[in-house]
C-alpha cells in the first residue's frame, strides 16, 4: 500500500473506534458523548450558564442550546431564571440527570487522555503537530469541535427526536 493508503486506513480505524464507542456509550446510559460532557460540567458547576458551558468544552452557544433543549425535554437538566436578573439563566441536573451520571461510562477520550499522557513530551507533540497537520489538509480547521471523540452528535440527537 502506498504511504497515504495506509494513513487513510489509519484514520478510518480512528473514525471507527470513536464510532463504535459512540454507539456503545449512547446505548449504556442513552447519552452522546456530547450531552454526557455538557451534563458533566453542569455537576462540576452549580448554576453554570450555557454560554460557560460552551466556553468551556468548546461549541458553539448554538449547539450548546441544542443540547440543552434535548436534555431538558428528558427531565435531565433545568434551566433557572435568576429572580435578580432575568436575562441569567442557571443550569441545574435533576435528580435524574445525577442518577443518570453516576452509571454513565466515561468517554473514550479518558483512556485517549491516560494512554496520551504516558508518553514522552516529544512523542506527544509529535502527535498533536500531525494531527493539526491532517485537520488542515482536510479544510477541517474551522470546524466546531469540542475535546471530545464522538461521531457527528446532532445526527445521534436528532435520531433520538424521532424515536421519542
Amino acid at each position: 500500500m502506498e504511504k497515504y493508503e495506509e494513513l487513510l486506513v489509519s484514520i478510518r480505524k480512528v473514525i471507527r473506534a470513536i464510532d463504535l464507542h459512540s454507539k456503545q456509550l449512547n446505548k449504556s446510559s442513552g447519552l452522546t458523548g456530547p450531552q454526557l460532557l455538557i451534563m458533566q460540567e453542569i455537576a462540576r458547576v452549580k448554576g453554570v450558564t450555557a454560554g460557560a458551558v460552551a466556553k468551556e468544552i468548546n461549541l458553539s452557544a448554538a449547539t450548546v442550546t441544542n443540547i440543552l433543549d434535548r436534555l431538558e425535554s428528558r427531565d435531565l437538566i433545568e434551566r433557572v431564571r435568576s429572580k435578580e436578573d432575568k436575562r441569567r439563566v442557571s443550569l441545574f441536573l435533576t435528580e435524574k440527570g445525577k442518577a443518570s451520571l453516576i452509571d454513565a461510562p466515561q468517554p473514550l477520550q479518558e483512556h485517549f487522555i491516560q494512554n496520551f499522557c504516558g508518553l514522552e513530551q516529544w512523542e506527544q507533540s509529535l502527535l498533536l503537530s500531525s494531527m493539526q497537520r491532517i485537520a488542515s489538509m482536510m479544510d477541517a480547521n474551522d470546524l466546531d469541535a469540542a475535546p471530545m471523540l464522538e461521531i457527528d452528535p446532532m445526527s445521534v440527537s436528532v435520531n433520538e427526536e424521532k424515536k421519542s
